[in-house]
């Protein structure tokens, strides 16, 4: 039992299962939104356990595609991929079988959504490649977690609404912003293995700039997502609280570097809740 328990500790730290977080709520506000209020408990279970699929297998990839440069980096050298704890062959295992609970779990909800897992698992695998040659890297992690709301839309209605779409898009330059702060971390690791990204190709002040610039995008795509969706008073002050919470993060980070884990971590965290609430109560 003691084993069993170390290994789920392990998987566990291995894909950070509490950072699920980023992703549960906008897709779910999307259901919301589709179901105009309760969309039902068998959607809400199935919901939970594709979401949780599709992050455990990108997550999952990405510890196995990385493990010879988490190995070289000493901010993640001690990660479980690297230090023995999870194994090759175990991550492999972790690997397929959130795949196949993706998809599985896509089958009972619609065909669309069935078929649109087979993109989205390569969208998200792609990720673990992309700082290998392109320092857009960024962008394709903000697409990872972008595809949620449509995801959402599509299992309630097995469609996609132009709303959902600028929901997807305030997602990405959402995520992209945050990345690149964090990433901030990684500068001279990058440069030394010759890794791309925005903050090893255009230095820090450049990276601020442009993570600003992403993040200002978010709010006008979550602005035309509130208009698009006939959204009422609480979809506007959703997006004004983001906005201030964005505007907090760069306060944090402008203050002090050591500010980084915090603004990555718990700001963005409370963004999705608090955006999640709100468009709750504007369907109440």
């Amino acid at each position: 039992m003691n084993k069993l328990l170390k290994k789920i500790y392990d998987f566990n730290e291995l894909v950070m299962f509490k950072h699920s977080i980023f992703s549960l709520p906008f897709i779910f506000i999307a259901m919301v939104v589709s179901a105009k209020g309760w969309f039902g408990f068998n959607l809400l279970i199935l919901g939970i356990i594709a979401t949780l699929g599709a992050r455990n297998f990108a997550m999952g990839f990405n510890r196995y595609v990385d493990r010879d440069i988490d190995a070289l980096n000493p901010r993640t050298k001690n990660r479980p991929n690297v230090d023995g704890r999870i194994n090759s062959k175990q991550m492999l295992i972790f690997i397929i079988i959130n795949a196949f609970i993706f998809i599985t779990t896509a089958y009972f909800i619609n065909i669309l959504a069935f078929y649109l897992t087979f993109p989205i698992l390569v969208v998200i695998a792609s990720y673990s490649y992309f700082k290998r040659f392109s320092f857009l890297a960024h962008i394709i992690l903000g697409i990872s977690l972008g595809v949620a709301p449509i995801a959402g839309v599509v299992s309630v209605q097995e469609s996609i609404t132009l709303w959902s779409v600028f929901l997807s898009l305030g997602i990405i330059f959402w995520v992209a912003g945050f990345d690149l702060i964090y990433s901030i971390q990684d500068i001279e690791v990058d440069k030394k293995l010759a890794l791309h990204s925005i903050p090893s190709k255009f230095g820090i002040e450049k990276t601020i700039l442009i993570s600003r610039i992403f993040h200002i995008l978010s709010i006008l795509f979550w602005l035309c997502f509130a208009s698009f969706s006939n959204g009422a008073l609480f979809s506007y002050i959703a997006v004004v609280s983001s906005a201030i919470i964005l505007m907090y993060e760069h306060i944090l980070i402008n203050k002090d570097f050591k500010n980084i884990s915090k603004a990555f971590f718990v700001v963005n965290l409370y963004l999705g809740i608090i955006f999640f609430i709100f468009i709750i109560l504007d369907y109440i």
